[in-house]
């Protein structure tokens, strides 16, 4: 039942957030806006069918997709290797998003480039616990946004917080509603923002309540604290929080 309930939320926030980043478009905030959970959502099914129903009452979140990861493949963090050699997610196509731009050309599942902040979270998750079996019983990873947004001459990817205005406003009131689902759903006691923008908007949507929050480094490549002392500074933080 608990594959099933995160299916329904997820489909909901697809449909939901949709017409939201259309909206953002038109009214000029950002250039481009893919939905992965539309276009890749047969794999996001998968995904959630694969690591949802494992037990798991820790909740990992991300801030948005990333062009190589989430926003080729639906799965947050997601780099090609881990899907394929850790998730057993494999030959599963993915469309077109809708309104595609040529710079940020979708393929999929075979996409040649990895993801570096994917190989490294589900990295150090899979060297923590062993097999995706053992991650799905510790941690559910998702991201808080789901929406890909790109601006400028360069489609540069865009991250939430860096959109202002009403629509914007409401696109993350939805999905702190998602995440408010998702944590009901897991019966979460904790929830691991993954950089400082995921961890307030867990505080913002679950502070008050039983559930606590905590914060973790980003491994993103552009972060120094990701990449001092050879990474091992960064895994050693997100252990500290990890179950």
């Amino acid at each position: 039942m608990v594959v099933e309930h995160l299916i329904r939320a997820a489909a909901s926030l697809r449909d939901d957030v949709g017409p939201i980043g259309s909206r953002l478009v038109s009214e000029g905030s950002v250039d481009v806006c893919y939905n992965p959970l539309e276009y890749a959502w047969d794999v996001h099914e998968a995904y959630l069918a694969r690591m949802g129903g494992g037990g798991a009452r820790t909740v990992v979140l991300g801030m948005n997709p990333g062009p190589h990861g989430m926003g080729q493949m639906g799965i947050p963090f997601a780099a090609t290797s881990v899907v394929r050699e850790l998730l057993g997610i494999t030959d599963i196509p993915v469309n077109e998003p809708e309104a595609a731009d040529p710079r940020r050309p979708v393929v999929g599942l075979d996409y040649p480039r990895e993801e570096v902040s994917g190989t490294r979270l589900w990295g150090l998750l899979a060297e923590h616990y062993g097999n995706a079996d053992t991650i799905a019983s510790s941690v559910f990873l998702v991201n808080h946004c789901p929406l890909m947004l790109f601006s400028g001459p360069r489609a540069a990817n865009i991250t939430p917080d860096k959109v202002g205005g009403s629509t914007a406003r409401a696109l993350l009131e939805r999905c702190d509603q998602h995440l408010h689902e998702v944590v009901s759903v897991l019966d979460a006691e904790r929830v691991i923002g993954v950089g400082k923008f995921a961890e307030s908007r867990a505080r913002a949507a679950l502070g008050g309540g039983s559930v606590e929050v905590v914060g973790c480094w980003h491994p993103s490549p552009a972060s120094p604290l990701a990449n001092r002392n050879g990474g091992a500074d960064w895994r050693a933080n997100v252990r500290a929080v990890l179950p």
